[in-house]
């Protein structure tokens, strides 16, 4: 029962310090402020998300390359795939900075 008083309490003292932040000054500039940054971080993350599936087609099509340039023997495809190693290294330390 003590509990509940103290969590009744503590949800009336969260509302009491909700209204009394509303009606500081400044207060609206905050509010858009923090939503604005919601809306970019959602985009953000919207974005990260598409270039983690292109990471994996880029990794899926260098494992074909690859597969390709090893069943081709020394021909000339040989070359082609040292290209798509060095792209792959390129990628690799430019998503770990």
């Amino acid at each position: 029962m003590a509990q509940k008083d103290l969590l009744t309490r503590l949800a009336d003292a969260g509302e009491t310090a909700i209204r009394t932040l509303s009606d500081a000054p400044g207060a609206d500039r905050f509010m858009t402020a923090a939503l604005a940054l919601r809306d970019r971080l959602d985009e953000l993350q919207r974005r990260v998300r598409g270039l983690e599936e292109l990471e994996q087609r880029l990794a899926e099509l260098e494992r074909r390359v690859d597969k390709l340039s090893k069943a081709g023997g020394s021909s000339g495809s040989g070359s082609g795939s040292g290209g798509s190693r060095k792209s792959s290294g390129a990628k690799k330390s430019g998503s770990g900075s």
